[in-house]
């Protein structure tokens, strides 16, 4: 949650990106070319804060997992009020509506925030959005779960991985760096999901059927209203609801499965382009580099370098 400021204080590399209409300000993650996406912020009661988040409602398009070390407060997640005690871990999905006016208390205390991009972890990088619900390393990101308890003899193996992502993220081109941010990374999520509840949410039907149907169409110039009639709805209508029941619209999430498989083709082919833009439902290589860059500050032929790099 520490990952919201529209600054660009250390630590805090996110930007605002959209206004949803009912004035909720959305966040994206600020790619930094050579960087991993992953970022860790520390709070105690010694240090000051400049970048906790801002004191309204807000919401990300990346992963946000927070560890409490000592203290308790509280902020809410689409409305509902989450205490936050110590020894608690809580995660928070994209697009999820984050209230922080509790920020000052939970100030009060110590706890870690890390703020990440499903590219960051190897295991997630060519996964769909639309199976993240579904996925075991983001089990507690699941809208049935949210937040743990970790056992107290594990409280201390939490801190000591936090600090050690911490160190790796501080020194990005010491030798293997790359690869133990994404170890630590992996080690943090699969502790996380094992806090999640053992017996896995019913689906939504609905959402289950809207997800199926951009799956089946998102590489065709289809829009946001055609998924809605052919589903039978109006685009307002299932655009509400889809973002009550899983914190974003219809549209955003068209557009960040393309994305997803933009950057899979980005990555993993020497495709053009106009190639990759011709399959995944966009109109053409213009427009395939004004949204990734809107998207992700970056343009899709320097992301495709930077990840050559690493590679």
């Amino acid at each position: 949650m520490g990952h919201s400021s529209v600054s660009d204080s250390p630590g805090v590399p996110s930007r605002l990106r959209t206004v949803r209409p009912d004035g909720t300000p959305v966040y994206r993650y600020r790619q930094r070319p050579g960087l991993p996406p992953v970022s860790v912020t520390r709070f105690d009661t010694e240090a000051a804060h400049p970048s906790l988040p801002p004191d309204h409602r807000h919401a990300h398009d990346f992963f946000v997992l927070v560890y409490v070390e000592e203290g308790m407060g509280s902020f809410t997640v689409d409305g509902a009020e989450r205490p936050m005690r110590a020894g608690e871990v809580h995660a928070v999905s994209p697009g999820q509506v984050i209230g922080v006016a509790a920020a000052a208390e939970f100030a009060r205390g110590r706890a870690w925030s890390v703020a990440f991009t499903p590219d960051a972890v190897p295991a997630l990088t060519s996964v769909s959005p639309l199976a993240w619900a579904h996925h075991p390393l983001l089990a507690l990101f699941a809208f049935s779960a949210g937040h743990g308890r970790i056992a107290e003899p594990d409280q201390a193996n939490w801190s000591a991985w936090l600090a050690d992502l911490a160190e790796e993220l501080a020194a990005p081109g010491r030798l293997g760096a790359r690869e133990a941010v994404a170890a630590l990374l992996t080690r943090l999520l699969v502790a996380a999901a094992r806090l999640a509840p053992s017996a896995p949410a019913t689906p939504d039907p609905l959402v289950e059927r809207v997800f199926a149907e951009i799956e089946a169409t998102f590489r065709e110039p289809v829009s946001a209203a055609d998924v809605a009639r052919t589903l039978g709805y109006t685009p307002g209508h299932l655009t509400t609801v889809l973002r009550r029941r899983t914190g974003r619209p219809l549209l955003e999430w068209i557009t960040e499965r393309r994305m997803t498989e933009v950057r899979r083709m980005l990555r993993e082919t020497d495709l053009s382009l106009d190639a990759v833009a011709a399959r995944t439902g966009l109109r053409d290589a213009t427009y395939l580099v004004r949204r990734f860059r809107d998207r992700y500050g970056i343009t899709p032929q320097r992301w495709r370098r930077t990840q050559r790099a690493w590679s």
